[in-house]
């Protein structure tokens, strides 16, 4: 479990990094890179879902971060995906 833990949160900070959400303004960041977001965000979905059983307390917080960065990520696309089809959505469902 500690090793699907880690992986899942390196995928959940470089997810963060690539939405540009280290910096202060993430629009100006040069780490903002949406098309790798889209599959770090997508990686960490399926993680997290294909794992949820073996992550006992800390799938919920998981979760919560998967959740937080599929939001922003629906934020800061210029052309919105449609619900169930932005990055992710087709292991967690719709992000609204």
């Amino acid at each position: 479990m500690e090793v699907i833990s880690r992986a899942a949160v390196m995928l959940l900070s470089a997810g963060a990094e690539r939405l540009g959400l280290a910096d202060a303004d993430p629009e100006t960041s040069p780490h903002r890179d949406l098309d790798e977001a889209r599959r770090l965000i997508t990686a960490l979905a399926g993680l997290v879902t294909a794992s949820a059983e073996y992550l006992g307390l800390h799938a919920g917080p998981l979760r919560d971060g998967l959740q937080s960065l599929q939001k922003a990520f629906r934020e800061a696309s210029v052309v919105p995906d449609p619900p169930g089809q932005g990055p992710g959505e087709k292991y967690t469902g719709p992000i609204y």
